[in-house]
């Protein structure tokens, strides 16, 4: 007899008054089976995450050698382009790991590549006034009292990386185009070489040209646009695409408001997370599991999708702790990644510790997140995130930073008071989830789809 490994609580399918409570055991071998198709997906996803926020990293640790006011005026740069314009479209796009995640386990196939145009189309109109608020940057900076020098360097800086902010509102659905159907190698790879392109080419445009900063902004837009067009080409022309590849049509059109209902709530989850290399892990765990749940769900399997979500929470325990211990281990040397000046040396330093807590933080929250964007909660998920930040996290923060003489340190604690609520909620929202229910709001929602476009034909 095999050994079990969890024993699960969950609700039966009747909807009798006094709803009683079956157990169901997770074995070992099915332990195994989930976890190779996760892995199978969160793998390459983390890889490919980790590379796109590579191509910031690299150009900081670049600009960083050059001098303080480069470092700082770049970090800048990259920090509000994070906040204002990539990670509002990473959020957005996640909209379609649950359209098409669903519609792809429903068998739905030409629907994954309609919801994928319309994701682009919608993401471009949304880069026309982000553009605008990155062209005003610099004004915006010296109005909020920054050094009239730093802000006029990173309001250069982020308005030579407009356009990267429309190559990544192409590239974005692109990718949840290809994950949703568990296609993977193709963005892996084009990814890889996009990163390996942008080192040389970075390095040679800050070092060897007049561009200095400048060139690192260039950089970005040029690997992250030959990125698109690899990954558009094999969606266009691979046989592999054949049964989700769809023509442009007003169905586009028509799904618009469709998509943004998901897009909007999945870009206040997103938007209010840490988004930094090491999320990279996180948030790839959370896109493996919300393809795995997405699925499963749309192919009409509640038992599957809940024993992903258990097979996944144990993964993320494991890496998030193997990951901030060793962060903490190595906490004298970042420092040096991307400065050579002691002062940010030794902050970084002192810093460290509540990085791993923030690491731990984001690491279950963003697999979490996954979840909800697996089952196509994401409003809740939003009302979670805007509760544990805003009512939380914010005041406490602000107090700390502003009312003490922690400063910075105080600011980050806030942010892990906020960050721990949103865990604990989002934790309660997995565990309890009766996803037989899911499974039927779904057949319900894509039956309502498909009578509304033949209405339309």
């Amino acid at each position: 007899m095999e050994e079990n490994l969890l024993v699960l609580a969950e609700g039966n399918n009747d909807d009798d008054d006094d709803n009683h409570r079956s157990l169901r055991i997770i074995t070992w071998s099915v332990f195994v089976i989930e976890a190779k198709k996760f892995g199978y997906i969160a793998g390459p996803m983390v890889l490919v995450t980790l590379s796109q926020y590579l191509l910031q990293v690299i150009c900081l640790m670049m600009v960083g050698h050059l001098d303080e006011l480069a470092l700082s005026s770049t970090a800048i740069a990259i920090s509000l382009s994070g906040v204002t314009g990539f990670s509002l479209l990473l959020g957005m796009a996640s909209a379609l790991e649950t359209l098409c995640g669903q519609a792809y386990g429903a068998q739905q196939y030409k629907k994954i590549g309609t919801q994928t145009y319309t994701a682009i189309f919608s993401l471009l109109i949304v880069c026309i006034p982000l553009s605008v608020l990155w062209r005003y940057t610099e004004n915006i900076l010296v109005l909020t009292g920054q050094s009239p020098a730093i802000s006029r360097e990173a309001g250069k800086f982020i308005t030579w990386l407009i356009p990267a902010l429309f190559a990544y509102a192409t590239l974005q659905p692109l990718i949840r185009y290809f994950q949703m159907q568990s296609m993977l190698w193709a963005m892996l790879i084009s990814s890889t070489v996009a990163l390996c392109l942008h080192v040389p080419l970075c390095w040679a445009l800050v070092y060897t040209t007049r561009l200095a900063n400048i060139g690192a902004a260039i950089s970005m837009d040029i690997t992250m646009w030959l990125n698109v067009i690899f990954l558009f080409l094999y969606m266009k022309y691979s046989p592999a695409c054949a049964k989700t590849r769809a023509p442009i049509s007003m169905e586009v059109l028509h799904g618009m408001k469709q998509f943004f209902s998901y897009a909007i709530p999945s870009a206040v989850m997103i938007c209010l997370n840490t988004i930094a290399t090491l999320y990279a892990i996180a948030y790839g765990f959370g896109a493996g599991i919300s393809t795995r749940v997405s699925n499963e769900l749309g192919a009409g399997n509640p038992q599957g999708a809940r024993i992903a979500v258990y097979v996944v929470l144990l993964i993320a325990i494991i890496e998030t702790s193997v990951v901030s211990t060793s962060v903490f281990v190595g906490r004298r040397v970042f420092g040096y990644i991307f400065s050579n000046e002691k002062e940010v040396i030794n902050y970084v330093t002192k810093m460290v510790p509540l990085l791993c807590l923030n690491i731990i933080m984001d690491s279950l929250q963003g697999t979490l997140s996954g979840v909800a964007r697996g089952v196509g909660w994401q409003h809740l998920g939003a009302y979670i995130n805007l509760a544990a930040f805003y009512l939380a996290g914010i005041p406490v923060a602000v107090i700390l930073g502003f009312c003490t003489s922690l400063r910075g340190v105080g600011l980050w604690i806030g942010i892990i008071v906020g960050a721990a609520i949103q865990l604990a909620l989002l934790g309660v929202v997995a565990i309890c989830t009766n996803y037989e229910k899911q499974v039927e709001r779904v057949r319900e929602r894509l039956f309502k789809e498909e009578s509304s476009i033949e209405r339309l034909m």
